[in-house]
């Protein structure tokens, strides 16, 4: 099931990056990244009301909101960065660029998660990176 899940995530990625190019348009990259987050916002909470998940918030250990409070910083600062890239750079160009989180997910995941790396994880990380120089240059 993890897989239709991660397929839906990127079907709406690349449809977030094409209507995120013509809604730009006229528009600052912050009050853009501003407005997506809101309309994100609502949505999750939403999301959290209809599950009946919202009593889980007192369970929620220390450690957890830290790293959860960190992801959500690291989650601004990607969106930021994207949108000032996608209101300067064609979204074909920047797309495969921000897809190299992938490589350095990879990367972060064996160093810090001590994630295992594999031969089939190295070929993929040159792959990704050599179709990400090939589409970009």
């Amino acid at each position: 099931m993890w897989f239709w899940f991660a397929l839906g995530s990127a079907v709406f990625a690349a449809l977030t990056s094409i209507l995120a190019k013509v809604g730009i348009e006229g528009v600052g990259s912050n009050l853009a990244t501003a407005i997506r987050t809101m309309v994100v916002v609502v949505m999750a909470w939403l999301m959290v009301f209809l599950t009946h998940q919202q009593s889980g918030l007192k369970e929620i250990s220390q450690r957890s909101w830290i790293f959860l409070i960190l992801s959500g910083l690291a989650t601004g600062a990607s969106w930021l960065c994207y949108y000032k890239a996608l209101q300067m750079g064609e979204a074909s160009k920047v797309v495969p660029i921000d897809k190299l989180s992938v490589v350095i997910t990879l990367v972060l995941a064996f160093v810090f998660l001590h994630e295992e790396f594999t031969a089939k994880s190295l070929v993929g990380c040159l792959l990704i990176g050599a179709g990400t120089l090939l589409m970009v240059l």
